[in-house]
Order: structure tokens, then sequence, then C-alpha cells
């Protein structure tokens, strides 16, 4: 049987321009889930679980509603009401899977796929150190969908040294032999930081998750320490720190017309 499902390594890279300069850059994996897979991959791979232990595992609490029901009908259930469709299509979703049991995603992202193949929604879900989480959904127009770019006010707040009146502006690539996503972040003063991710696709196998858990042991934990060294960094260097206001009131922001925006380049140097 074909996998829809893959491994893409690649490299992060993070740079803030404003107030104070700050970059940084490191090595990483993401898995992408078909997410009608999910079950059949629990079975094939040895070292994988789906909603239980393993080395590496998923569990559908983790996204969408965070209460184990059906990630599919719960992404269906938010296309409809931004009166998207697809039935008979696929959903992939691209996230880092539990290592050890512990995982923290800063940004997972839903593929929406018609039943030809045209990607026509994405839904960027976003996650705080404060256990809060928030998704943006965005359709994809037009025919050239291999790479498509969104631009929306931010909602969820995120980091500390980051105020709220910001918009991101996203380039995504629809994965195939490679995935990619450069986030930029902006004010009424201009960008203040750009995020990227680059990745090469690899068959998701037990040997590949042999050689990652190798290769990025305990990848997931480091992610969420990294996260605090560096705001510790930032904090010495004597940026300013914002509020952190309520979490917004619906889990779901859909964006019902995000417009045609200039190309966001994707550096990975």
């Amino acid at each position: 049987m074909t996998l829809h499902s893959a491994a893409y390594v690649g490299r992060v890279v993070h740079a803030r321009k404003r107030p104070r300069a700050h970059r940084l850059k490191y090595s990483v994996f993401y898995l992408l889930f078909d997410l009608e897979e999910l079950a059949s991959l629990g079975q094939k791979l040895r070292l994988f679980g789906y909603n239980r232990r393993g080395v590496f595992s998923f569990h559908e609490r983790d996204h969408g509603p965070r209460d184990g029901t059906s990630l599919r009908d719960w992404v269906d259930t938010q296309l409809a009401d931004a009166g998207i469709t697809i039935p008979g299509g696929r959903v992939k979703l691209l996230c880092l899977p539990r290592i050890l049991g512990y995982v923290f995603n800063p940004i997972s992202v839903f593929y929406c796929y018609d039943r030809e193949g045209y990607f026509k929604a994405a839904l960027y879900e976003v996650s705080n150190t404060f256990r809060e989480t928030h998704t943006y959904l965005l359709p994809v127009d037009g025919e050239n969908t291999e790479m498509v770019h969104h631009e929306f006010d931010k909602e969820l707040y995120v980091s500390p040294f980051i105020p709220m009146n910001c918009r991101y502006t996203i380039a995504l690539r629809s994965p195939d032999a490679h995935a990619s996503i450069a986030i930029r972040e902006s004010d009424s003063d201009g960008d203040l930081l750009a995020a990227t991710f680059h990745g090469t696709q690899t068959a998701l196998t037990d040997r590949f998750l042999a050689g990652t858990f190798a290769r990025f042991p305990l990848l997931t934990m480091k992610v969420m320490v990294g996260i605090h060294w560096d705001a510790l960094k930032l904090w010495v260097k004597g940026t300013p720190v914002f509020r952190h206001p309520p979490k917004p009131a619906h889990p779901v922001s859909i964006i019902r017309n995000p417009g045609t925006l200039p190309d966001v380049r994707v550096r990975t140097d």
C-alpha cells in the first residue's frame, strides 16, 4: 500500500529584527500524517503508536478540539462553517509527534484537498507555552496552489516579547518532495520576526524513526527548553515585555478573504 503520510527533515530559522536583533537556527524533523492512515500506521510501525504509548506517538487529543474525538470530523466541521466541502478528499497534518510521551507544537498545519487532489484550505494551529491554542482557517483559491500565500491578523498571544497588534504573512508549500512554510510577523512599523521551515521528504518507516531518535533525541522537549532559553536571552537584552491578554473567545478564526499577496522568500541558511 502506498502511504500518503511521510516525514520531512530540514531546518528551522528564526530571525527577529526589532527592537533587539536575535537569530537562531536548528535542525528538525516533522511528520506529515494523512488522517485516514493514522490507525494503519499504528499497526504497521513498531516504533509508532496511535492514541497509545510509543517511542513516537500521535494522540488526537493533542490537536483540534483536544478531547480525543475524530480530527477528521472536526476539520470537516470547521470547513463547513467556512463554506468549504471536500467530500472524498484528503486531510493531512504536518506536526511534531510525541517523543517518549511529550510534545509541543508551536505551529501545526492541516492541508485540505478535494477528491481530485486540489488544495482547498489550510488550517494553521498555533500553540503558546501557556497551554493555549488558536486555529486560523483560510481558503486556497486559484489553480496554482503549489505555493499559496495568506495574510491575517494575530489573535493569540504567543511571545511575551511581541505585541498583539500584528499581522502574519505566510507562504505555504503544499507538501510533495519538499515541505516549507515561511511566516513573517509585522506591525505598523514593519517586519518584526521571520520564521521558516524547509524540509525534504523521506519515507515514514521504522528505520527512519530509529535513526531520527538517535539524531534528534528528545527533540520535542528541546523545542520547549529552547523557547524558554531564547526568551531568557531576549529578556537579558532588555527586550520589552507585553501583557498577556485573554485568549480568543472562539478557538477558530475563519479568514474568508485572504487576498493575493507578494511572495515570502523561504530562507534555509
